[in-house]
């Protein structure tokens, strides 16, 4: 755990709601697989559960939770957080701001980088493999083998996991959109929080800004605090609309709330800030929604510690310096850096980032997902790349095939075909004496998973 100002006080047994079935013993029959291997095995069988790995709709897990004893009423106060790119960043300057003021912090983010338990983090530790699959389990068990999605399942393992651990704060990030989200069973949250919206998943959410912004602005209710940051003038109208629509007093930046680097300002009065612990230029606004959040939910938490979270926040792959090996294989003096940034919106926060880093060259290495716009998410970036690299690895998820990188690009980028091929080529072409450069590999929070593992990293 962090040097924090207030250690989170130590998980607290809560009395309700009780467990359905008693949790296994870590120690159970020979024939019985470890943790781990259950956890893949359970989600392996869920995903048969239902025709549609996504579908956008909140019926089925409202009727899995009232046979769980809906454990989602049972929850301390929530922040729910929506967007298409900061809402994992938000999320960790939420949790490292509410730590630091000794609060218990439960969080639900997605997806996972490395390990499945990445996902849940019960009063400030990530759930054990033992307890998860025992919960995993016993909610398969009370499903009854009902139709659900995958993500309405972990959902609900969420809530059980919360509900049966005392905690002072409960963040949620929605999974995708807002409106059909699984999240959104939440009645009444503490606060909600909408971070900067832009085209993606465009297949669910629809092909406009205003479209996807009015999905993520479901997650808003009536009398609870709206922070917002900084949007596209489309996204920000609907957005707006829609918190007047549902009578949700809005913290707009630039407006209720502003931000720069250094200092915070709102009604209350103005805040010094540390840099964000978080690199990039774009995380400001993320940490000024963070806190507009946190003060709105009323949690009381003093400014010591909103100063403080901001400069101690953790989340893997947004801008992660890597030292391991991978990085080893550039030359001396080299800086290796990983983002899972996406989409377009996420290519322009990027842009910003590498327009900062003019001190010396930057390459790219991109491997991004399948059906996701590759050539909007290059455009931002391409000129301010000294080389551009398109990679795919062998066990990334849904990986764009390598040629379809390249033709996106136009066909400036160079096939790796791998990452360590990309970064062997670098070193090799680099001649002695010559100036050091930085390389970013981005493009793909699955991509960002297989990278950490083979670079040592962990969540």
């Amino acid at each position: 755990m962090n040097d924090l100002v207030g250690a989170p006080p130590a998980p607290r047994t809560s009395p309700a709601p009780a467990p359905s079935n008693p949790a296994p013993s870590d120690a159970g029959p020979a024939d019985t697989p470890p943790p781990a291997g259950r956890i893949d095995a359970l989600i392996a069988r869920l995903h048969g559960l239902h025709p549609r790995l996504i579908d956008l709709s909140l019926d089925r897990l409202i009727a899995l939770l009232a046979k769980l004893g809906a454990p989602e009423r049972h929850l301390p106060p929530v922040i729910h957080v929506a967007g298409t790119n900061g809402k994992g960043s938000t999320c960790a300057f939420l949790r490292a701001m509410a730590e630091a003021a000794g609060l218990a912090v439960h969080v639900y983010t997605s997806p996972h980088l490395v390990r499945f338990n990445e996902r849940f983090r019960v009063a400030g530790s990530l759930v054990s493999d033992t307890l998860l699959a025992a919960t995993l389990e016993e909610i398969e068990q009370v499903n009854a083998g009902a139709s659900i999605t995958v993500f309405e399942v972990i959902t609900a393992v969420a809530f059980v996991l919360f509900a049966r651990t005392r905690a002072d704060l409960c963040v949620l990030e929605t999974g995708l959109g807002g409106r059909g989200d699984a999240t959104n069973v939440i009645a009444r949250p503490a606060a909600t929080a909408i971070t900067s919206i832009s085209l993606d998943h465009r297949e669910m959410l629809g092909d406009t800004l205003a479209a996807i912004a009015a999905e993520k602005a479901g997650i808003m209710k009536p009398g609870v605090p709206v922070a917002i940051g900084a949007q596209p003038a489309e996204a920000q109208r609907v957005l707006l609309a829609h918190a007047a629509d549902r009578g949700a007093p809005v913290l707009l930046r630039g407006r209720d709330w502003e931000i720069a680097p250094g200092r915070y300002r709102d009604a209350a009065g103005t805040l010094d800030l540390p840099a964000p612990a978080l690199p990039g230029l774009y995380q400001w606004d993320n940490a000024g929604i963070a806190l507009a959040a946190l003060r709105a939910a009323g949690l009381g938490v003093p400014d010591r510690a909103l100063a403080a979270g901001v400069g101690r926040a953790e989340w893997p792959a947004r801008l992660q310096r890597l030292t391991g090996p991978l990085a080893a294989l550039l030359p001396p003096g080299w800086e290796l850096w990983l983002d899972g940034g996406h989409n377009p919106g996420a290519g322009e926060a990027l842009a910003g980032q590498l327009a900062a880093w003019a001190d010396r060259p930057v390459h790219l290495v991109v491997g991004m997902k399948q059906a996701k716009d590759t050539a909007e998410f290059l455009r931002p970036l391409l000129g301010h790349a000294a080389s551009v690299w398109a990679v795919a690895e062998p066990e990334q998820h849904l990986a764009l095939p390598v040629a379809a990188i390249v033709a996106a690009s136009g066909g400036l980028a160079r096939p790796g075909p791998r990452v360590a091929d990309a970064l062997r080529r670098l070193a090799q072409e680099t001649t002695p004496g010559h100036a050091p450069a930085r390389v970013l590999i981005c493009g793909s929070l699955y991509l960002a998973g297989e990278i950490l593992k083979q670079d040592g990293g962990t969540p």
